[in-house]
């Protein structure tokens, strides 16, 4: 008897034994691991708020009260870092200085009101800003630009859409090609041949035009030194001057590529533009090339329709 419980007891210490681990290893492949939750994408406000690099932009954005309005909605912001402020000036106590209308005003002039990665930016269009004026946007071998400013960094991905990361602060343009012909007194000639031609409606209202603009210097040299010079000359001369320095579409110091031809408002003629140095000529023009002035206030001078470059010769063919 005692022999029997012997084994008895050992037999159910065996099978308890076998029943824990039996236990034990359904636990382990039965079980499912806790889930990791990843932390949701940021939106547009959340990602310059935790960037360094974006310290100032942010400081913008909080000041003009526009955090709850870049959360939101689908967005392209493109948002000039540090350096970009640097470049264009802007220091912290410029931003303490302006108004949160102020701000406003310059900050949605950097944001469209939908997503637009960098493979769908066009070749040269316009798109409207949040600002309501005009952003001029290209893309070619030199990168993708807006209003010239170079994307350093592209498609920075947000939950409201994408961040394009640019070189430098966009300016609000307040005044058409013809107004700001009006307000520099280097160009009073160049304004006068416009009038003449009957273009200044065209260079007054909606519209994306490049003027390569001859200074008045550029005008004397060529046979032209006066108002009543130009007021001599046949109309349709004037008017052919004219309309050979003007393009239909926006091009920037950045969208000119050595050896491009673009083609003016004047039928059947092109120029040919070349860099470096930037300079353009009437294709198969004898002339020498007039050279882009270059300068903060001659280079990618940005109107309300469009942009003036200004030259040092004026446009001739043979």
């Amino acid at each position: 008897m005692k022999i029997l419980q012997k084994i008895n007891k050992t037999f159910m210490a065996v099978a308890l034994g076998a029943l824990i681990i039996s236990s034990a290893s359904s636990c382990g492949k039965n079980d499912d691991p806790i889930p990791v939750v990843p932390d949701p994408p940021k939106n547009i406000a959340q990602i310059v708020a935790s960037t360094p690099a974006f310290s100032l932009l942010n400081e913008a954005i909080v000041k003009a009260n526009l955090t709850a309005a870049l959360s939101t909605g689908t967005l392209t912001v493109f948002a000039p870092d540090n350096d970009a402020f640097a470049a264009s000036g802007i220091t912290s106590a410029t931003i303490t200085s302006l108004t949160a209308a102020q701000l406003t005003d310059i900050l949605t002039y950097h944001v469209v009101g939908a997503k637009v990665v960098a493979a769908n930016v066009p070749a040269s269009d316009t798109v409207k800003s949040l600002q309501g004026k005009n952003l001029y946007a290209s893309k070619n071998a030199n990168g993708v630009f807006v209003n010239g400013s170079k994307v350093k960094t592209a498609d920075v991905s947000a939950a409201n859409g994408v961040i394009h990361v640019i070189s430098s602060v966009l300016t609000p343009p307040t005044k058409t090609i013809a107004e700001l012909a009006t307000a520099t007194p280097s160009l009073s000639l160049l304004l006068k041949a416009v009038s003449i031609a009957g273009l200044v409606p065209a260079v007054s209202g909606a519209a994306k035009y490049t003027v390569f603009a001859p200074n008045n210097a550029a005008f004397i040299a060529a046979g032209f030194p006066t108002n009543a010079s130009l007021d001599a000359a046949p109309v349709a001369a004037v008017t052919d001057i004219v309309k050979a320095h003007v393009l239909n579409t926006n091009v920037f110091a950045s969208d000119l590529i050595a050896g491009a031809v673009v083609p003016t408002i004047k039928t059947g003629t092109t120029l040919t533009l070349g860099t470096p140095p930037t300079n353009v000529k009437i294709t198969g023009s004898a002339q020498p090339n007039s050279a882009v002035i270059v300068g903060a206030t001659t280079v990618n001078i940005i109107a309300t329709n469009g942009v003036i470059h200004v030259i040092d010769r004026v446009l001739l063919t043979p």
